[in-house]
């Protein structure tokens, strides 16, 4: 499993500012319709959901939001840098830049857990955090994130 498989170059967007929390919920919810065709209504649902369960800002400005759906055949993200950070509830108490959504087929069992693996070692890398935090166009977002040593689930 490698990162270029789960975002595609359309998810990659940058927000100048998002006024909350639920507010960046709804337009990863749309974007996630626009991209992937799941149900928008229940794609914000899921995340709230997941989201009440503990907040997933994992730390140094990054959260990871996921949620297991119905419709999807793979395991898919959307990765949005914030200009504006904006507070997570984060494990650090720090706001959050950096969100990486992750989706996977409801059944989807330990695809899910190494996708979320992925995503998680591959944002705790300190220069890769920084060069993400230096651009905003998303082509060069997209290949820094898809490229590099690493990348890789087992």
């Amino acid at each position: 499993m490698q990162l270029s498989t789960i975002v595609k170059p359309g998810a990659v967007r940058t927000y100048p500012q998002v006024s909350s929390k639920k507010r960046l919920f709804q337009d990863i919810a749309e974007l996630a319709h626009q991209l992937y065709g799941l149900d928008a209504s229940q794609t914000l649902d899921a995340l709230q959901e997941r989201e009440s369960l503990g907040p997933t800002g994992v730390g140094n400005g990054v959260a990871l939001p996921h949620a297991r759906l119905h419709g999807l055949d793979g395991v898919a993200g959307i990765f949005v840098k914030l200009e504006k950070p904006l507070d997570f509830d984060a494990v650090d108490r720090q706001p959050v830049d950096l969100v990486f959504a992750l989706f996977a087929p409801k059944d989807s069992g330990v695809d899910h857990l190494k996708a979320l693996a992925l995503v998680s070692r591959t944002l705790r890398d300190t220069d890769l955090r920084a060069k993400l935090r230096a651009n905003s166009d998303p082509a060069a977002l997209h290949a820094i994130l898809t490229s590099g040593p690493g990348m890789a689930a087992a």
